[in-house]
């Protein structure tokens, strides 16, 4: 049987940095606390737990003086590096650079519609951490769509400056630029900024393409990782023989029989190491 792992597959750059200075500075301190689970994949954080690394939360900043605490890819707003420095804590900074950019470009949107009335529209999750970064910026002066339905809370006689969360899909952003520019009293009003991160969002037609070529795909992702909900959506429409599962625990013998060939793909939270671990476990599972 041909058992192929996707090369385009797993962390992307923002991850791998946040990643590799958890692991510099853990070797150097011995314990480091992450602001949240510092990657959406289950396995990946409980490795890094066994370095070092403890999950914190905001509300434990007042046990934290003295600690060493650092801020993950997804970025944080502006209030959680004055609560750091209130309670003595010394904050490490890995928000990915793209989103760092994106943070800049928000709060310039903001000052650009205050000036003419108008309003930010970001497409992205409510709750993210990414999005809570974001608005964060702006002391929540923002209108976050996740759906088309979502569009009733725009005042479309207003200007508007939109963006989206990096991870978001490119056709939905594209839908929802075309639905705003529609409905607009005067388009020349709108302004529109893509900000979707194209390592991100050119996953998408790359793992089409490379689901389609097996007789059965394995999408290994942690069960709460957006992204892969979405990546993992795209393969299962290419190919209905597509499973989801988080480590190879959750492999059935059955997903294999009269197979050829298996793809192993994952989200940008998917660690390498683990997709080659469900690998063997696939070859030692059929013989």
């Amino acid at each position: 049987m041909l058992i192929e792992i996707d090369d385009k597959s797993g962390f992307c750059f923002g991850v791998v940095k946040a990643i590799s200075t958890a692991e510099k500075s853990l070797a150097e301190l011995g314990k480091v606390y992450s602001l949240g689970d510092i990657v959406h994949n289950r396995i990946e954080v409980q490795r890094l737990e066994q370095l070092g690394l403890q999950t914190t939360s905001h509300a434990q900043f007042p046990s934290l003086e003295g600690q060493t605490v650092l801020i993950r890819a997804h970025g944080e707003p502006p209030s959680t590096y004055c609560l750091a420095k209130e309670h003595g804590i010394r904050l490490i900074d890995a928000t990915c650079p793209v989103v760092s950019h994106l943070h800049g470009l928000v709060k310039k949107a903001h000052e650009q519609m205050a000036r003419c009335n108008g309003q930010v529209v970001i497409l992205g999750k409510r709750g993210h951490a990414e999005v809570v970064g974001l608005t964060g910026e702006v002391n929540e002066d923002a209108i976050v769509i996740e759906t088309i339905d979502d569009l009733e809370h725009i005042d479309f006689t207003r200007p508007i400056y939109l963006l989206s969360q990096t991870t978001q899909s490119l056709a939905l952003f594209e839908q929802i630029k075309a639905i705003i520019l529609d409905r607009a009293h005067d388009k020349k009003q709108v302004v529109v900024n893509d900000t979707i991160c194209r390592q991100v969002s050119n996953r998408n037609p790359h793992l089409k393409e490379f689901a389609s070529r097996f007789d059965s795909v394995i999408f290994v992702c942690g069960k709460k990782s957006s992204n892969g909900k979405v990546l993992f959506h795209i393969c299962q429409e290419a190919n209905p023989r597509c499973y989801n599962i988080e480590d190879e625990s959750e492999l059935r013998k059955e997903w294999f029989d009269g197979c050829r060939s298996v793809g192993i793909c994952g989200a940008t939270s998917t660690p390498k190491w683990l997709m080659q671990r469900v690998a063997d476990a696939i070859r030692k599972m059929v013989g």
